[in-house]
């Protein structure tokens, strides 16, 4: 017999069962607890992340989870995945909105992050029972119930016809809050999110941003904290070297390689080789493919 909660039942979750449209019933797996949706943050971004998107969603999302939100996406490769994943990461719950039966794995190479939502408490859920195959109608669908779950709605990246714009336009509709992290404006997945920062979107720049938020709309508990985990915060606690600080103050502007480190350092690869895994060790700066990163 299917786990399912109607939307007359006390036990469903409230705000969105106010949304309208919200489904009759939800199918779940996992164990369901009425405390799981109290502080819900929904993440969505393109399922192509640019190297950015995918260091914004792994220190903003896991900094976020760890600070107690609960992370509610849709499943799908891409940023969806990646959000969960990153919930995971910092010990924090994450809810998985399916298109599909509640049943079936879509997409079906995501077992392993399915099993692992599960077994840290997480849930799973869909308007949709067995395993009933997705439509191109119900992502959409989907995405409605991802929107209503939350008090907020985070776009990390999005293209100018992105699906994640739908839900940020569900979380409109709903009068939730919008973020969005601002991209470069050369770059086509930073176009869907700059434009609703145009819009009235709030302007992610940190964690902190949002958690200010959650803090003044909900009963925080002492798991919301501000952890200043930001570079700048790091930069002023750490205690740097003459070089270090001259590659911190670069990497600060933009990510950059190791050649383009030398040329404007002025310094042999091999000597800035030596220092930059210094600094990876220390927590400092990360790499990315072939570039370095602030943490």
């Amino acid at each position: 017999m299917d786990n399912v909660f109607y939307k007359d039942d006390p036990e469903y979750p409230k705000l969105l069962k106010e949304t309208k449209g919200a489904p009759k019933q939800l199918y779940y797996k996992g164990s369901w607890d009425k405390e799981i949706f109290k502080n819900c943050l929904a993440v969505v971004g393109s399922r192509r992340l640019t190297s950015y998107g995918q260091r914004i969603v792994q220190d903003l999302v896991e900094e976020l989870a760890g600070a107690g939100l609960t992370i509610v996406s849709g499943f799908m490769y891409g940023g969806d995945a990646m959000a969960h994943q990153a919930a995971l990461n910092g010990g924090g719950q994450t809810i998985a909105v399916m298109p599909c039966g509640i049943e079936r794995i879509h997409p079906a190479y995501q077992k392993k992050l399915y099993q692992e939502i599960l077994n840290n408490k997480g849930l799973i859920i869909s308007e949709y029972q067995g395993d009933s195959q997705p439509v191109l109608w119900t992502y959409p669908q989907r995405n409605r119930i991802v929107a209503g779950l939350a008090k907020a709605v985070l776009v990390l990246e999005a293209g100018p016809k992105s699906g994640s714009l739908i839900t940020a336009s569900y979380a409109k509709k709903f009068k939730r809050k919008v973020f969005a992290v601002p991209g470069p404006i050369i770059s086509r997945l930073s176009e869907g999110t700059n434009l609703l920062i145009k819009e009235g979107a709030e302007m992610v720049l940190s964690a902190r941003d949002i958690l200010k938020y959650y803090r003044s709309h909900s009963v925080i508990s002492s798991r919301f904290t501000l952890k200043g985990s930001d570079a700048s915060q790091k930069f002023r606690n750490a205690r740097f070297e003459g070089l270090e600080k001259k590659i911190f103050e670069l990497l600060e502007r933009e990510p950059l390689g190791i050649d383009e480190l030398s040329r404007q350092l002025e310094i042999s690869v091999s000597e800035l080789g030596t220092k930059l895994s210094l600094m990876q060790i220390k927590g400092l700066i990360s790499q990315t493919g072939n570039k370095y990163y602030v943490n």
